[in-house]
């Protein structure tokens, strides 16, 4: 998939071109210097109108009716848009343009424009719309002014055919006061349409850099503003931003992505650890201690400074530990041994793994369930090779719940009763049906017949869907031969709740 909307900061030019050609090229001069300066992907994005037939023939000149007189006085044509759009591709901008007309949609593709925007004003025009799709090039829709159930007709609608779809939210209020952003509507709009690009179209003032920051940490992907250059006889509108308060918009929207980190993972540095390190508590001999000894609860104490690599309390105590002396301690001496997990704990901690991805995914599963952990080579080895299965029904119907942790895979194996097709509904999983290998998204279902020798896979985890005929125990025939020897029970860990 393409990731053409990825972190992508558009400048909306919209009439601020004034419909001069000079003073355009100096408005994608400032938004190529402001990406390069910032170090960001950026857009110049136009406005096409074919005034000719737009207005109607009673309204054209009229300079009581609102727009109008802008409309007419900034008008180019085909020739001079072509000249802004290739100046913008040479300063390597995305192309963007916002069609109000069919025509126009036809000059996006005659211009060769990398994406066409849908305006507020435009989403609920279908005839528009419909030419739009047609044009088959991704496709940007703002949603200002719209109920959930109008973005909800056309997110489905455009989902279903362009090549990609980004949805911005928005709020037609120029400027938008800050109390009337609605950003938690946004992240409503991540969780309700996971499969397109969700974005924020600010209104708001053009010095106020509060508000890129709270769209990034709510999950934008990209961004759009008003931008314009003054000059001595041009000024700008209430919301439209200068190069000054431009570079001022990025900055804040990069400060935002840096405090949230570049993905979803925690990572701990270094220094974090030793910082932590030097307040908690380490393990210490309360008396001597000989090599070989069974060190138990009682022939140690935790005080600190804990030094690096020294047995720390909490590991002693999370894993009810007990060790074999490597070597001799003296009384007093820090003890620097390994803790090994006993069986017990190996469980709790896949079991809170598993719980927490169904958490993350949004699934409840209910009390009703009984839950197997398959460890195929053993407990030690369950985060290379295994997954939990949540038995939910099995009648002469079965639904399961597959959970695998990232990086798991499930070795290859066939059944000879069942007949069974994975629901993917988070994540990613990687099929080895027969020798082919089939890749799965949430949404995708895959059937697997009798006696069909698969295996899968994930690289940041997954949790899919088992609907099959009833599910009998012995009846998974695995192809490596040390599995296949296993009692059933050998290689699962039965638990009978959370």
């Amino acid at each position: 998939m393409s990731r053409i909307f990825e972190n992508l900061h558009i400048f909306e030019m919209a009439n601020n071109h004034q419909g001069d050609v000079a003073h355009g090229l100096k408005i994608i001069d400032a938004a190529a210097r402001l990406a390069r300066e910032h170090r960001v992907r950026a857009a110049v994005k136009l406005q096409f109108r074919e005034l000719d037939s737009f207005i109607h023939p009673a309204a054209k000149g009229r300079d009581d009716i609102m727009h109008i007189p802008r409309f007419e006085s900034t008008r180019l044509d085909d020739g001079q848009f072509r000249q802004l759009i290739d100046a913008a591709r040479k300063a390597g901008l995305v192309t963007v343009a916002t069609p109000f007309d069919e025509p126009s949609v036809g000059l996006c593709q005659s211009l060769g424009v990398e994406i066409i925007k849908v305006a507020s004003c435009s989403a609920t025009d279908w005839p528009l719309i419909e030419a739009i799709a047609a044009a088959d090039k991704p496709v940007i829709a703002s949603t200002g002014g719209l109920s959930i159930y109008e973005i909800d007709n056309l997110v489905t609608y455009l989902s279903k055919r362009v090549p990609e779809l980004a949805v911005m939210h928005c709020v037609s209020l120029y400027p938008t006061p800050q109390e009337q952003h609605a950003m938690n509507f946004m992240a409503k709009m991540i969780r309700r349409y996971p499969y397109v690009t969700i974005g924020y179209s600010g209104h708001e003032a053009p010095d106020d850099t509060d508000v890129v920051m709270v769209a990034v940490a709510q999950g934008a992907r990209l961004l759009e503003r008003h931008f314009g250059v003054e000059t001595d006889e041009i000024s700008l509108n209430k919301y439209s931003m200068n190069p000054e308060q431009a570079g001022q918009w990025l900055d804040a929207a990069n400060r935002a992505r840096a405090i949230m980190g570049s993905d979803n993972d925690k990572h701990v540095s270094q220094k974090e650890y030793e910082s932590l390190l030097q307040l908690q508590r380490g393990v210490f001999a309360r008396r001597p201690i000989k090599k070989g000894e069974d060190v138990k609860r009682d022939d140690v104490y935790f005080a600190m400074p804990c030094q690096d690599g020294q047995l720390t309390s909490g590991q002693f105590g999370q894993y009810r530990a007990s060790f074999v002396a490597s070597r001799d301690y003296p009384a007093d001496e820090a003890i620097f041994e390994y803790a090994q997990q006993d069986k017990y704990t190996q469980i709790r901690g896949i079991l809170h793994d598993a719980k927490g991805q169904l958490y993350e995914a949004g699934i409840a599963l209910g009390d009703d369930i009984s839950i197997e952990i398959s460890h195929h080579y053993g407990i030690d080895r369950f985060r290379e090779t295994g997954c939990v299965l949540i038995n939910s029904i099995n009648r002469e119907y079965c639904n399961k719940f597959l959970i695998m942790l990232p990086g798991q895979k499930h070795p290859h194996h066939k059944h000879k009763a069942k007949e069974e097709t994975f629901h993917v509904l988070w994540g990613d999983l990687e099929v080895d049906l027969d020798g082919d290998i089939i890749h799965l998204e949430p949404g995708d279902k895959l059937l697997v017949e009798r006696d069909q020798l698969h295996a899968f896979r994930t690289r940041k985890g997954c949790i899919f869907a088992e609907i099959s005929t009833k599910s009998i125990r012995s009846d998974s025939y695995y192809q490596d031969e040390k599995i296949a020897a296993m009692d059933p029970l050998e290689r699962k860990t039965i638990v009978e709740s959370w």
